[in-house]
């Protein structure tokens, strides 16, 4: 169904609905809309007095906890640039995304507050623009100075907006800002709300939406606040783990939520009799994206859980410009879909010349909400092409006009002059039943310009030497000649907490710990 614009909104369903439940935490915590609503009015106020006005900035240094989302409700009904800080930086990478960001004030928890001082001290920022949800020196109390505020909506309500900041794996990240949207809050969301609602089906009120991937990053974010929009029941869990979140899917009866496909691997590389022991029949839509997931993959899990996958393509520029259902991933296996109403999805070349159907080149996007990389719109301007903007992801489309991804552009490799995809090979390695992870890496050759060399964490210890040789043979079985590995190394694979492999930090430790490796099969 979709829903009325009058339905919608967290304010609205939290004034109506106070004691239905909005959150339900990893120790079976309970929290109310009203609780929440209140929780969220108090630290406005709090936000007021610090001298918070409409276009004024404030990042977060937080975990997967209540606050973290009513921080965020709070920005978002004063008009604030909200900004997500990876907690997981260090002091000096925080640093530059506070004192790039322009924030007014930095909240961040006290098991985070070391960390979030040094880097406010890096960035300028004076004593009083710290709080904390919790006592810690150097910060002023938020908890405290919030629970003596009294749970009344501020005055002047506008819409806020996120400023999210790109990962940064070319460069230093950057701020995607937008304009702030005119109205309540409520009234933005509704438009959100309606295409939820119309692309994956999703009822108003009537879900029970997981979280269990980091808030600071855009998707986790967007579907956790916007489930909250929608009247929804969240699961918030502090991070994942393959398991236990079979058992929150199952104990609460999960209808929703958004993963990555490393999280898909992870619970596929449990024992089977551990996975079917759980319940998971509530599940009706499991959203992902941010990484191409490998066909056996997503094979296997569209297998066990049932037609429950919805796939979309897009970046955090842009939003989703490209939708998947599981029904026709099916029918075209491994695309990420065709393109949605309001976006144009080109394919260029190096020169911008348009590519025909089976040929790769770069993405470039048209639509989406209006942005601007804070302080940094002239060196970025190579991401453009007229109106349509490369997210820096490689693919190419079918006759039918179905997407299909090959590569980030930066991890491409080039050996001989021909181009070769890395999640291609990792697909191919991860479809063997030994392979718990898989990195592929191109590494400087003076006679080819790269070489592949392939990292992999292996489920156990045992026959290293032997399982290098299978997986050779398992390569030359299902790949071309120049696209198998030339090594074969055995090491922990560098993931960001929503399970991305980072190629560049594994490039980075190969090469500096190349005389230590662990060798492998001559070259094919």
């Amino acid at each position: 169904m979709t829903p009325k614009p009058d339905s919608t909104g967290f304010f609205r369903h939290a004034d109506s609905h106070r004691h239905r439940t909005a959150l339900i935490l990893s120790d079976d915590t309970e929290i109310s809309y009203g609780a929440l609503l209140d929780r969220v009015h108090r630290i406005s106020r709090v936000l007021r007095q610090e001298g918070l006005r409409r276009g004024d900035g404030v990042a977060a240094v937080l975990p997967n906890v209540p606050d973290y989302l009513a921080l965020q409700l709070a920005a978002d009904q004063l008009g604030l640039y909200f900004t997500p800080v990876n907690r997981h930086l260090t002091a000096g990478k925080v640093g530059y995304v506070l004192s790039d960001s322009g924030a007014a004030v930095v909240v961040t928890a006290p098991r985070f507050a070391g960390v979030t001082a040094e880097a406010a001290d890096l960035a300028g920022m004076a004593g009083e623009t710290r709080l904390c949800f919790g006592p810690a020196t150097g910060f002023i109390d938020l908890d405290a100075r919030a629970s003596a505020s009294p749970p009344t909506a501020p005055e002047e309500r506008s819409a806020g907006a996120v400023q999210f900041y790109s990962s940064g794996t070319t460069g230093k990240p950057k701020g995607i800002k937008r304009p702030l949207p005119d109205g309540a809050p409520e009234n933005v969301y509704a438009q959100i709300v309606r295409n939820r609602s119309e692309q994956f089906g999703l009822r108003v009120g009537d879900e029970v939406s997981l979280a269990v991937a980091p808030l600071y990053h855009s998707a986790p974010n967007m579907t956790a606040i916007s489930s909250l929009h929608m009247g929804h029941v969240v699961v918030l869990a502090e991070r994942f783990d393959a398991e236990k979140t079979l058992q929150l899917i199952e104990k609460h009866g999960v209808t929703t939520g958004f993963v990555v496909p490393t999280m898909f691997h992870r619970m596929l590389a449990l024992p089977e009799e551990v996975r079917r022991s759980y319940d998971l029949s509530s599940l009706r839509v499991l959203t992902h994206s941010g990484a191409s997931c490998p066909i056996e993959v997503k094979q296997a899990v569209l297998d066990w859980l049932g037609p429950v996958l919805y796939e979309y393509y897009g970046a955090t520029e842009t939003g989703a410009a490209v939708l998947c259902t599981p029904q026709e991933w099916r029918e075209h296996p491994g695309t990420v879909g065709r393109v949605v109403p309001g976006y144009d999805v080109k394919i260029l070349d190096e020169h911008g010349e348009e590519q025909p159907p089976g040929a790769a080149g770069e993405i470039y996007i048209k639509g989406g909400p209006s942005f601007a990389y804070r302080g940094k719109e002239a060196e970025t301007a190579h991401q453009w092409r007229g109106e349509h903007f490369a997210p820096g992801d490689v693919g190419y489309f079918d006759d039918a006009g179905w997407l299909y991804m090959c590569d980030r552009r930066t991890d491409l490799i080039i050996s001989g002059g021909v181009n070769i995809y890395p999640a291609e090979i990792e697909a191919v390695l991860l479809s063997h039943p030994a392979v718990a992870d898989a990195g592929v890496i191109g590494i400087p050759d003076p006679e080819w310009g790269h070489r592949v060399v392939a990292v992999v964490e292996p489920k156990d210890d045992a026959g290293r030497t032997r399982l290098a040789a299978e997986l050779v043979d398992h390569c030359r079985k299902h790949l071309a000649g120049f696209k198998n590995p030339g090594r074969i190394e055995f090491a922990p694979l560098p993931r960001t907490p929503t399970g991305k492999l980072s190629r560049s930090r594994l490039r980075e430790a190969y090469l500096a710990n190349a005389a230590g490796s662990t060798a492998t099969p001559p070259d094919s």
